[in-house]
């Protein structure tokens, strides 16, 4: 969720042709798809407005240059391979709406990248990423005191395009071994990229293969939808790694969250997991609380400079699953499970299942959890497995 915001992240500039594999983990910096870093001149940019079915050219450079909507009925097709560069600022983005899609079916040996046109100066927050906005349930008042109940939500970075529904089979494309880098630019402390944003996203829709580094906020938000994300690694993402908020119902299974030694974060609370079961805890008599399932996920953090809150934050009526956890690394944690917000507190039948392989973890969990919650702190649990990953370019 989103937190105040003190400074830019620093990140060191990419070495053109570096071998990721060769480098150690403060120098595991993203790879650029076998770009050359420095800003990129030629190409062409993509549309501002998609309004029929658009595949990209395979031969071309493209650019991200201002917000670019994939309207409903269209699809935006991406060939395996390809680098797209973003322009610069906060208003450079791909928005998807309800009832348009986009298909970027990249390969282990030709994922997609998304990443700044010049990576020489590029750092967390340098364009804004990609947003998904789909027909699926959200949480909702279902007894306003006027008028019908809102089954919407509004998108965060642009009110005037709105998600949800009561789809939860809806299909807004697919997403496979795509690179999202430098992302999660920034127009307020409380309007504010991620790396990849899910707005009432259908199950119908495929994303799996995940990379996403060096980004603001958060590396992925779910806002309520279904759908289900696989095999996802984030690295020195700003805040969380992981959020679930307004109504989230679906499955993360596959995911690997990092901090490395010189992480350093500019907000106040980032965590490992953050859940809620309503937006921002301000609904929490709402229906379609937030009920999901976290399978086989390593949390860990390296940072020498950077506590991490908690690693496992469940809150505001979320019920979360958690099964085959694992939390590792010599960073500080000053908690590694907490089921209790000011707000609301996790739901009953919340249960996490967690190994703790981090050595400077602060508390393990509160006495005052939830009655109806189970948290069961335990050796054995593997967490997500590392080689998954090899296609990313990054060293785990």
């Amino acid at each position: 969720m989103k937190k105040f915001f003190f400074t830019a992240m620093a990140f060191a500039a990419i070495v053109s042709g570096m071998s990721l594999a060769s480098c150690s983990d403060d120098d595991n910096t993203p790879d650029n798809g076998g770009t050359n870093g420095g800003v990129t001149t030629e190409g062409e940019n993509i549309p501002a407005e998609i309004r029929e079915d658009l595949t990209l050219d395979a031969d071309k450079q493209y650019f991200i240059d201002g917000t670019v909507h994939v309207k409903e009925g269209a699809t935006l097709t991406i060939p395996a391979g390809m680098t797209i560069k973003a322009r610069e600022g906060f208003s450079s983005y791909i928005l998807v709406e309800r009832g348009g899609k986009i298909i970027a079916k990249g390969t282990a040996d030709a994922p997609i990248t998304f990443t700044a046109d010049d990576e020489s100066k590029a750092s967390a927050g340098y364009w804004g990423g990609l947003i998904l906005n789909g027909k699926a349930p959200i949480s909702y008042n279902a007894n306003p005191e006027e008028g019908d109940p809102i089954k919407e939500g509004s998108t965060e970075v642009d009110t005037n395009y709105l998600y949800g529904g009561d789809d939860a089979n809806d299909n807004s494309g697919e997403l496979s071994y795509i690179r999202l880098l430098y992302t999660g630019a920034r127009s307020s402390a409380d309007i504010e990229h991620n790396g990849l944003t899910l707005n009432a996203v259908g199950n119908g829709t495929k994303i799996e293969n995940i990379y996403i580094a060096e980004g603001a906020d958060d590396a992925i938000e779910f806002f309520g939808g279904s759908v289900n994300v696989s095999n996802l690694l984030a690295v020195n993402c700003d805040d969380d790694m992981f959020d679930f908020t307004q109504g989230y119902c679906g499955t993360l299974n596959n995911c690997y969250g990092r901090w490395e030694a010189s992480f350093t974060s500019t907000e106040e609370d980032p965590r490992g997991v953050e859940a809620d079961g309503n937006l921002d805890g301000n609904g929490p008599d709402h229906v379609n609380q937030s009920d999901f399932k976290i399978e086989n996920m390593t949390i860990e953090t390296l940072s020498s400079s950077q506590p991490m809150q908690d690693a496992i934050k469940v809150r505001r009526g979320a019920k979360a699953t958690i099964t085959n956890a694992l939390v590792k690394g010599s960073g500080t944690i000053e908690e590694l499970v907490d089921l209790q917000d000011s707000k609301g507190n996790a739901a009953d039948g919340t249960s996490v299942e967690v190994t703790k392989e981090a050595t400077n973890v602060e508390k393990d969990t509160n006495a005052k959890n939830p009655a109806g919650a189970t948290v069961t702190i335990e050796a054995g649990h593997a967490g997500c497995a590392t080689n998954l990953f090899g296609w990313t370019g990054y060293t785990l």
